[in-house]
């Protein structure tokens, strides 16, 4: 299990104790210290871009830093200074934030962070609770997942409760939106065609229409699962028409023998379920909107350099 970056501190300063450290070896010494399995060093953070375990250490320095007991001295590079050889030397010390708030330089950090004023994209600094135990990456990102998650129960509450005919619309501005199809009224027009053979209709995969995609909807309430029989009469009337690609929506859930039978047949249907729905949605911005844009900054090493 990765620690959180408050039981990080300790190790952290036991690591530039030896002297000036490159923050990437920290990150190396510490997961060997700590008997890190592999999956736990990669495991990365929702952006992608870091893995967990290097953003806890890399905090766990920075609020370092803020509080005077580590020095940045060179481009990644920091040491331990006097306060925080004090630190170490107590041994019965917990170095968290709580230990941090004693002195007055990590007070007026978090004075500049609650602010907001010049605390870059750290959230409010807490001494001890729940928030304190994350980074701020984390918190921020938790934040965002909580906003999203409620942001998708929304917009499938509002689905199932639309009329069929713009269930068939929300449909098509999806597809696209993920760049199916040419424009909206053809899209619409295919889509348009419910009923036909078992299929609600069918769109370009491309804007020329080489390639099609058959298309089965369903706006089921939450509960009214979709089984197995569903998936073959899909399956069935693609046959028919020849077809070697085929999508299957609906606002509800696929039941566990429907996906095994969709899994059975191959690649060649899609099940889209009605969280996925939802996802899709968010994800091209069908039936919500940007409200706000936060950029993540982060210091540019090399303008220093220079």
């Amino acid at each position: 299990m990765i620690p959180d970056y408050q039981t990080l501190m300790r190790p952290v300063l036991e690591c530039a104790a030896a002297g000036e450290i490159r923050i990437a070896d920290a990150v190396e010494r510490l997961a060997e210290k700590l008997g890190l399995s592999p999956d736990d060093r990669a495991q990365l953070l929702p952006s992608g871009k870091q893995t967990m375990f290097a953003n806890r250490v890399h905090w766990a320095k920075t609020y370092l830093v803020k509080a005077g007991l580590v020095e940045a001295t060179r481009r990644g590079h920091f040491r331990i200074t006097a306060r925080g050889e004090a630190a170490l030397a107590d041994s019965a010390a917990a170095i968290n934030n709580a230990y941090l708030d004693r002195f007055k330089e990590f007070q007026d950090f978090k004075t500049r962070v609650n602010q907001g004023d010049g605390g870059g994209d750290a959230p409010p600094v807490q001494a001890s609770g729940s928030l304190g135990d994350e980074t701020p990456d984390e918190a921020l990102r938790r934040a965002h997942g909580a906003i999203t998650g409620a942001l998708a129960a929304d917009l499938l509450d509002r689905t199932r409760k639309a009329n069929p005919c713009f269930f068939e619309k929300l449909i098509v501005e999806l597809l696209l939106a993920m760049g199916y199809g040419g424009t909206s009224e053809e899209a619409g027009r295919a889509l348009g065609q419910s009923g036909d053979d078992g299929v609600d209709g069918v769109i370009d995969q491309d804007p020329l229409g080489v390639d099609q995609v058959f298309v089965q909807a369903k706006r089921y309430a939450e509960g009214n699962n979709i089984g197995a029989g569903a998936i073959r009469d899909f399956f069935g009337a693609l046959s028919l028409k020849k077809a070697q690609k085929g999508i299957f929506f609906t606002t509800s859930a696929f039941s566990a023998s429907a996906i095994d039978t969709a899994r059975g047949l191959g690649s060649r249907i899609v099940l889209i379920d009605g969280q996925q729905l939802a996802r899709l949605m968010i994800r091209y911005n069908v039936g919500c909107r940007d409200e706000d844009v936060l950029h993540i900054k982060r210091l540019d090493e090399d303008f220093f350099e220079g």
